[in-house]
């Protein structure tokens, strides 16, 4: 009964993204879509397109940089301390709030009249905010810093996951013999090892960046916009033509992107050239200045986002509110009375899309890790990109297609579509999530338990899955966070017609009431956060009087 879960699960992976780039090479050259005439040629005349095209390169590249840098500066500086604890209680949550979520906080802080603006301006006596094109200017480096705070946490925490493997502390202490200094020590002996094992997490950060488009509504440029957010805009365009256009858009920035990926893989042997010629040559780094660079910007992106989130959460209860004031006048209720049923409504139909995507994805990782155990099967290279691949595509390059193709096929959008898809890139976290502790199992028991006569699926049933509840809670958590926070998906797949907390947050991100983008922006980040509360919560109180369960 396991034995085919395997190739099913391949099939969900990588099933939606080949049916997916096909159906968007075909309306790309015309075919699919009725009267379409070269729709190649019109995105490649699309005045826009080399701006556009470069700020998603420029933006994708720096945030992958920079939270890159960030991570190994933190690490490398400060792990195994006090303060590298505190940090990692700080930036560990952030990862589940949803992208658009935190780019609506993050607007909301850093807009010439958010809360850092306000800090001067009541100093100074100002009565108007600066003139200062700070929110979507025309490089897109607000999205940049956008993308390395809400990215930081993910890598940095795969970057931690890898150190075990790598026999850190042994390296450093060679490396401090030698007469390397923290830092330098770090970088040279520990950094090219954990750097191999997170390359896939990193790849996918930076096509996320190159590619995204809720945040890119956000935070990016709009005239013209990124070429992933003028793509999306083509494809909900009441012109069925321009859909064509839009898929042809999609394979430009998917050229671009395998361009982009290309180089980096290119850059990997550059820098490793280097890094030898810096190794052998005894030479340190400054450890005080990259010691503190790394944990001021490290905890300036925690900060930014918890700060961001805290806008959210009073612009959603004030009253007036004007500025400099830096704070509201009073307290009130008001726009919670007024957006908050709707907003609940859509919260139950999310939650309820999220779970139904979430449990799919948990029975197809545990049936594929319960049949890897069974049958002695191992996840080579080969399969660990299988399972990454819907993440190193990016959306606007096979969604288009999965919209096109069932349309061609009389299959209209639907809540199942969205479903579908929400399931390709739910799949590959719970898997990720769930892999290590269902392989640090202690096989042992099984072989005692089948000694007293139980069977394997009773096994499973009644022993494995209940010690590892934690884990599973903690994979399901990840899950909801994940599908939660899909926006492209759920647009294109929906036809515009489900309706979700992240289409209705990035809905009102292009309007001027604050107060009810505080109320959705907050639900939205309350939703992704609630289940990871309850994967700590339902643990310690189930075995309360059985510590060593708690964290299974």
């Amino acid at each position: 009964m396991l034995r085919p879960l395997p190739l099913l699960t391949a099939l969900v992976l990588a099933g939606p993204v080949a049916f997916g780039l096909l159906g968007t090479v075909l309306p790309a050259f015309g075919l699919l879509v009725p009267g379409a005439d070269a729709p190649m040629a019109e995105a490649l005349a699309w005045p826009g397109l080399p701006r556009a095209l470069a700020v998603s390169v420029l933006s994708g590249v720096l945030s992958t940089l920079g939270a890159l840098t960030v991570a190994a500066l933190i690490l490398a500086g400060w792990h195994g301390t006090r303060a590298f604890r505190w940090l990692e209680r700080a930036l560990s949550p952030l990862l589940a709030v949803p992208h658009a979520a935190a780019a609506l906080g993050l607007a909301f802080l850093i807009a010439p009249s958010g809360w850092i603006g306000r800090i001067p301006a009541t100093l100074f006596g100002w009565e108007r905010a600066a003139d200062l094109l700070i929110l979507n200017d025309p490089w897109g480096l607000s999205l940049t810093a956008g993308l390395i705070a809400k990215e930081l946490p993910f890598l940095l925490l795969m970057m931690l996951a890898a150190l075990p493997q790598t026999d850190a502390t042994a390296r450093v202490a060679v490396a401090r013999s030698l007469g390397q200094g923290r830092v330098a020590g770090w970088l040279k002996a520990v950094f090219p090892g954990v750097y191999a094992q997170v390359r896939l997490p990193v790849l996918v950060v930076l096509v996320f960046g190159m590619t995204n488009v809720d945040v890119a509504i956000i935070l990016g440029p709009s005239l013209p916009p990124t070429l992933a957010v003028q793509v999306t805009q083509w494809m909900t365009d009441p012109d069925l033509t321009e859909r064509a256009v839009a898929a042809a858009g999609g394979l430009i920035l998917f050229g671009a992107t395998l361009v982009v990926l290309t180089v980096w893989l290119g850059a990997e042997r550059l820098v490793a050239r280097i890094g030898r010629v810096w190794v052998w040559s005894g030479r340190g780094a400054p450890e005080r200045v990259s010691r503190g660079l790394g944990l001021t910007l490290a905890g300036g992106s925690a900060v930014m986002v918890l700060a961001g989130l805290a806008s959210l959460a009073v612009w959603s209860v004030a009253a007036r509110w004007s500025f400099p004031d830096l704070l509201p006048e009073a307290l009130t209720l008001r726009s919670w009375d007024r957006f908050g049923p709707d907003m609940a409504v859509t919260a139950g139909a999310t939650l309820a899309l999220a779970g139904a995507a979430t449990l799919l994805s948990l029975v197809l990782a545990i049936g594929c890790l319960e049949a890897e155990h069974r049958f002695g099967l191992t996840l080579g290279q080969r399969a660990l990109w299988l399972l990454y691949l819907p993440l190193l595509i990016p959306q606007v390059a096979f969604l288009p297609g999965l919209q096109l193709l069932p349309l061609s096929l009389g299959i209209g959008p639907s809540v199942w579509l969205v479903l579908a898809g929400h399931v390709v890139f739910v799949l590959p976290y719970v898997f990720l999530s769930l892999s290590g502790p269902f392989r640090a199992w202690d096989t042992r028991l099984a072989r005692v338990s089948g000694g007293l006569g139980a069977s394997r699926n009773r096994t499973l049933w009644l022993l494995r899955l209940p010690m590892l509840t934690g884990a599973l809670l903690t994979a399901a958590a990840v899950g909801v966070a994940v599908s939660v926070g899909q926006y492209l998906p759920t647009l294109l797949l929906g036809g515009g017609r489900v309706s979700t907390l992240a289409t209705e947050a990035v809905a009102l991100s292009s309007g001027g009431d604050r107060r009810a983008i505080g109320v959705w922006g907050l639900g939205q980040s309350l939703a992704a956060l609630l289940p990871f509360a309850l994967a700590l919560i339902v643990p310690a109180v189930l075995f309360r009087n059985r510590r060593g369960m708690r964290h299974g």
